[in-house]
């Protein structure tokens, strides 16, 4: 029987990762107020510290970025112009804030980033 296990947090992460920085995307606007678009990715259903889970999440995160970043302009020129800065940017934050690391790694394969190094050592006294 496979059971998936919650985090209390994955709620709280899922409903936070593409709204949090939706606004530094926004286009200047003379309108008083301004209510980025927003997505709730979810994932309770996937066991991201496994590569599967990470490239499905991935792709869920994309998916819902790219709906974001077209919503974030008024004309298709500046949506083109902004759309992979936008697409990078948007996906990176989702990517941090989840803070897996089987993710991380397939960010960093798809945006071709170097992984941080981990040093380990070993003492023997």
């Amino acid at each position: 029987m496979n059971t998936i296990t919650s985090n209390p947090f994955r709620g709280l992460i899922a409903s936070a990762i593409l709204t949090a920085l939706a606004p530094s995307f926004a286009t200047v606007s003379g309108a008083a107020e301004f209510s980025p678009p927003q997505v709730i990715v979810k994932f309770g259903d996937l066991d991201v510290s496994t590569s599967q889970g990470a490239a499905a999440l991935y792709g869920r995160i994309k998916r819902a970025a790219d709906s974001v970043c077209w919503r974030m302009y008024d004309s298709d020129a500046a949506y083109k112009q902004n759309k992979d800065a936008c697409l990078q940017t948007v996906i990176a934050n989702a990517v941090t804030k989840v803070n897996q690391p089987a993710l991380s790694a397939v960010y960093a394969v798809k945006y071709a980033t170097p992984q941080p190094i981990v040093l380990a050592s070993v003492q023997d006294r």
